[in-house]
């Protein structure tokens, strides 16, 4: 009997001294980047879902972009949306799709965003290998089944792509302004902007402190998910590295500036749009 409560004890105790070392375990598998993961477990919610209406039917021919394939450094192959500038330059912008995927809106987004800027090339990263969705449904499927490691590998082999005297700024909305801001810090000395639209922030200090420039953040009041809240968090966190975050909110939802949403807001994404061109334009590199 004394055996058999003092094995019970041993292995009660054995259990509490390893839980802190499960949980560490378990953070240190999942949270590489932690915001992207925190990110990827909110769109899982049925609500998140609910808010983001399957994307208006577009097709879309390019004029001046086409898809090429770029090895990653594991030997697997990416495919992106590549629209060159008109001239020979060192400035680079990477663009990351919303949850969708790579889809027609974003190829024509690429270019748009060219001819605005003019001086750049511009790259439309994709994060699904390939698939995209056109339901929520399907892209929340789609989301579960990324692999962080995969898509920092894309983005790595991207920033290898552009030259060893790139300038780089990166731009995304929703899960994609979230890879935005990790695709900066991975972007070191060659990054020179980012621009966040309602993205998952970072918020290990360590990391930011990493950060080659300020950043752009869009938000929306009426966000259910990158709320005042955590933007004011991402703010104190940026100021704790030494980093600059400039915050333009608007009276809108998440999303507010997807034209694929049915609930596309195109007065706040006009203004915002507006401030972005000209943030990008004041970031280039002679």
């Amino acid at each position: 009997m004394k055996i058999k409560k003092c094995r019970f004890r041993f292995l009660r105790a054995l259990a509490i001294f390893m839980i802190p070392f499960t949980g560490s375990a378990q953070k240190t598998s999942c949270c590489l980047p932690a915001a992207t993961i925190a990110f990827t477990h909110l769109a899982m919610n049925s609500s998140f879902a609910a808010a983001h209406p399957s994307p208006l039917p577009f097709h879309f021919t390019p004029n001046q972009g086409k898809m090429i394939k770029i090895q990653t450094d594991n030997g697997s192959a990416t495919n992106v949306f590549f629209v060159s500038s008109p001239r020979s330059t060192r400035n680079w912008l990477l663009v990351f799709h919303e949850w969708w995927g790579l889809n027609d809106y974003i190829k024509k987004e690429c270019e748009r965003l060219r001819d605005e800027i003019g001086d750049i090339n511009v790259v439309g990263l994709d994060l699904y290998d390939g698939k995209i969705a056109s339901t929520p449904e399907e892209a929340q499927h789609l989301m579960k089944g990324m692999n962080d490691e995969r898509i920092r590998n894309i983005i790595r082999a991207v920033i290898g792509f552009t030259g060893e005297n790139a300038s780089i700024q990166t731009l995304g909305w929703c899960m994609g302004g979230g890879w935005a801001l990790q695709a900066a810090l991975l972007s070191g000395e060659k990054e020179a902007g980012c621009v966040m639209y309602y993205g998952m922030p970072e918020k290990d200090i360590s990391k930011l402190r990493h950060l080659n420039s300020d950043v752009l953040g869009i938000f929306a009041i009426k966000d259910q998910w990158i709320t005042r809240e955590v933007v004011n968090e991402f703010k104190k966190n940026m100021d704790a590295a030494g980093k600059t975050l400039t915050e333009k909110w608007y009276d809108a939802d998440h999303a507010f500036a997807n034209p694929s949403n049915p609930d596309y807001d195109h007065v706040s994404a006009s203004d915002a749009d507006n401030k972005v061109i000209t943030y990008l334009k004041n970031h280039l590199k002679k």
